[in-house]
């Protein structure tokens, strides 16, 4: 009788899925190596951006070349029309200075910072360090901020530049001060070009550069000009790449969470069905939502479906042999004990040494049941465990026939020939002992039908097929033949139908059950046919090995 275990179906474990959204997520480990991982990616690429080191290195070099050029060119205007080679000493003609300053550079434009467009920030310094003229206060610029319209729309990359001058980190760039401002006078008034990085008066990073101001050989005063331009460009730079960084940032995430549904949870879910698979003693999984993926999620839960069946019909075949073997040990038994009983009761000596040979021959056909069952389940577990080897099938159906030829004094025995193959040899992937059962189990049940002095006729071929080449080996007996509605049904388990006159128990009908189980693992097939006029044949078909280097 079946077990009822083995009739669960999918609905045994159709229980909820494991919980979802960001609890879930955050759970999940691959789900948080795909987030953390992509996130790394995208902090390296930002904080790239954010350095930019070699940008402003190029870019300072760059300004440091330009305040130079505007600066010797002031500094040489200041010579010509600003000092006045005075008695006895020369001098800075102050009022001069500072129209030469408002006539060579153009007012800052309303509403700009010094440094924008209008042109860098000019200062020229008396040799006591006084300050004679300042482009910033030059014009008496008033800085106003002017109110966006009550009707205007907001700019969303005006409004992240604005808010990134006013953010610190927009300046992460490694940066210190170079040199101060009295520095750069010190060194001007000694008649050097003095350069450098500092901070101004609003607290901003400007490359500065401080140019002596001489008549012919006397230092008069010093000259400045600086920019913030550096810092701004840098600062613009990294304000603009924010709205990529945030739309990176959007499509990182979306990415992450993507992959996280699509590999993470249904993997989840796989692992959660195996378990309650386990749990509840249900045999098959059945999960078609991720079973219908055309992907390797789909692969795998097919594959994984596949194995259960695999195992759930498994059960189910031990099962009916359990079954099986329960029913052919019950008769021998039941019939051990009747004599047994008989034998107690009957007072006659003939009548009770009948009884004890049926006994006998009850316990050896026992004895025989219980061998071939358990040559079965070690054939079974040795074919599901051994390796494949090349086998030349011609050679091993060769030898067992030489192994069946009769000794002399039995000359009424039935003979086993052998056909030779074709010069094509059948060489097959499988294992030689597995193989070797098959065959013994063949020509004994074809010499067991075989007349005295019949013939089991033996051969191998090679023959080409749409599924490919095979190995066809080929078994046949003069016997009876087979009634054409049991061609099938004689390699089923303990399945029995000897010729009149044999030995009642000698089989107990497992060899042809185990030879179709040893073929079908090895992927082949075995079939059974009848002979003209008389006789039967078994034919047993094996896919021929690869060329060598090409095994799988």
């Amino acid at each position: 009788m079946r077990s009822k275990r083995s009739t669960a179906s999918a609905t045994d474990i159709t229980k909820p899925d494991p919980p979802s959204g960001w609890r879930a997520l955050a759970r999940s480990h691959i789900a948080r190596i795909i987030f953390f991982w992509n996130f790394v990616g995208l902090g390296t690429l930002v904080l790239g951006v954010l350095l930019l080191s070699e940008m402003r290195a190029g870019l300072t070099e760059a300004e440091y070349r330009n305040l130079r050029t505007q600066g010797e060119l002031i500094a040489n205007l200041l010579i010509e029309t600003g000092t006045v080679q005075g008695d006895p000493a020369p001098y800075i003609n102050e009022p001069a200075v500072r129209e030469v300053l408002r006539r060579l550079l153009p007012p800052i434009a309303e509403g700009a910072r010094p440094g924008d467009a209008g042109g860098p920030r000019v200062r020229v310094f008396a040799a006591d360090g006084a300050t004679i003229a300042d482009t910033d206060v030059l014009y008496d610029r008033l800085d106003e901020t002017p109110l966006p319209s009550v009707d205007e729309a907001p700019n969303l990359g005006a409004s992240i530049e604005r808010a990134a001058q006013r953010v610190e980190y927009l300046r992460l760039t490694p940066w210190r001060p170079t040199i101060t401002l009295a520095e750069e006078r010190r060194r001007a008034l000694q008649g050097e070009i003095a350069r450098g990085e500092r901070l101004n008066e609003s607290g901003e990073r400007v490359v500065s550069v401080t140019l002596p101001v001489k008549r012919v050989h006397a230092v008069l005063g010093s000259v400045t000009v600086e920019s913030p331009d550096v810092e701004r460009i840098l600062v613009a730079e990294r304000a603009a790449m924010i709205p990529f960084m945030l739309i990176g940032a959007v499509i990182i995430f979306l990415s992450s969470l993507l992959l996280t549904l699509l590999i993470a949870q249904p993997l989840w879910r796989l692992a959660a069905a195996a378990d309650r698979l386990r749990l509840t003693g249900a045999t098959r999984l059945h999960m078609p939502d991720i079973s219908k993926r055309k992907d390797e999620i789909g692969a795998l839960s097919q594959s994984l479906e596949a194995m259960t069946d695999a195992l759930a019909d498994r059960i189910d075949v031990n099962e009916r042999f359990a079954a099986d073997v329960s029913h052919e040990i019950k008769n021998p038994l039941a019939s051990i004990r009747s004599a047994v009983d008989t034998a107690r009761a009957v007072p006659d000596l003939e009548r009770r040494n009948q009884l004890l040979g049926i006994v006998a021959q009850d316990v050896k056909r026992l004895d025989r049941l219980v061998t071939d069952i358990a040559r079965a389940s070690r054939i079974e577990a040795e074919t599901a465990r051994g390796d494949l080897v090349e086998i030349n099938l011609g050679a091993l159906l060769q030898n067992l026939a030489e192994a069946y030829a009769p000794a002399p004094e039995e000359a009424a025995s039935v003979a086993v020939t052998f056909k030779r193959p074709a010069p094509v040899d059948a060489i097959v992937l499988g294992q030689e002992g597995a193989l070797g059962q098959v065959f013994r189990n063949l020509i004994d049940n074809a010499r067991s039908f075989s007349p005295p002095q019949g013939i089991v006729a033996v051969s191998v071929e090679v023959v080409r097929t749409r599924e490919g080449s095979l190995a066809r080996a080929i078994v046949e007996d003069s016997g009876p033949g087979i009634p054409p509605e049991n061609l099938e049904t004689i390699f089923q388990r303990f399945y029995t139908q000897r010729p009149s006159g044999a030995a009642f128990g000698g089989n107990s009908g497992l060899g042809l059950s185990i030879a179709r189980q040893i073929v079908t693992a090895h992927k082949g097939k075995i079939y059974a046919q009848n002979r003209e006029p008389s006789g039967a044949r078994l034919i047993v078909e094996l896919p021929l090995a690869p060329p060598r280097g090409d095994h799988r």
